[in-house]
């Protein structure tokens, strides 16, 4: 496949936040852990700046390769933080395609499924960094809702966060939507043409009505019914009780 050249204009994250404040057992996630985000590939240098200057010592890029081909590291590449590419997915335009005709939030519920279970050893990956980083990890995909979210969920999951708290966090991204689509619209749709998806067609109906908790919802239930224990496929990908400690110590005030 064949992506013609992308012309980016450095932008500010739309769909940027802290996970510090979400409750966890009657205490609160502190902030300056964990920030997630959309595509953060094509931040501005005053972005960057901020980020830096808030903490941010590793950078989690969950894209896949042909996303990373096309926008790269963009300015943060330079800049004195560790980068680890952990792709949830091999290639997003599958995505699309086999969610045809509609992908809706049933949909994409099953697809977060099929993360956690088929890119374990990547999420485990990318909790023992956030565990570990001697700074705040930001994460992010290219909208910041699936993939990010998928990843914010087993973070919240690991620190024993309720499913209302996880799912609350995880809808946040709906207001940002229209903002996200407007912003990815170069990148995105530059691959999805590529294929002969029509973006606005998918982007669309489907996603756009109801409300997009039942996706968060049905990854956790649908986890629980298989496994028992939601965290039971990282667990078998090598998570780790010290890992876990060791975020639940970083993330939770005594």
């Amino acid at each position: 496949m064949t992506i013609a050249t992308v012309e980016i204009d450095l932008s500010a994250p739309v769909n940027l936040r802290d996970l510090g404040g979400i409750p966890v057992e009657g205490r609160t996630l502190r902030e300056g852990l964990a920030i997630r985000t959309d595509d953060i590939a094509y931040a501005t240098e005053e972005v960057v700046d901020e980020l830096l200057a808030a903490g941010v010592s590793a950078v989690i890029d969950l894209r896949s390769a042909r996303e990373t081909a096309i926008t790269g590291r963009g300015p943060l590449a330079g800049r004195p933080v560790s980068y680890h590419h952990l792709p949830l997915i091999a290639d997003v335009g599958d995505t699309v395609t086999q969610g045809a005709p509609e992908l809706g939030h049933e949909a994409m519920g099953a697809m977060y499924v099929g993360m956690v279970e088929g890119a374990a050893p990547q999420l485990v990956m990318a909790l023992n960094i956030i565990a570990h980083a001697p700074g705040a990890t930001l994460f992010h995909c290219a909208a910041g809702r699936d993939r990010t979210g998928v990843l914010a969920a087993m973070l919240l999951l690991a620190l024993g966060a309720d499913d209302d708290a996880i799912v609350a966090d995880y809808a946040r991204t709906g207001e940002n939507m229209p903002a996200i689509m407007e912003r990815n619209r170069p990148v995105m749709g530059a691959m999805w043409q590529a294929r002969g998806i029509d973006i606005d067609a998918h982007a669309g109906s489907a996603l756009r009505e109801g409300s997009m908790e039942v996706s968060m919802r049905m990854l956790l239930s649908t986890l629980r019914e298989r496994h028992g224990d939601p965290l039971a496929p990282l667990r078998a990908a090598g998570l780790s009780d010290d890992t876990v400690a060791r975020l639940r110590e970083r993330a939770l005030p005594a």
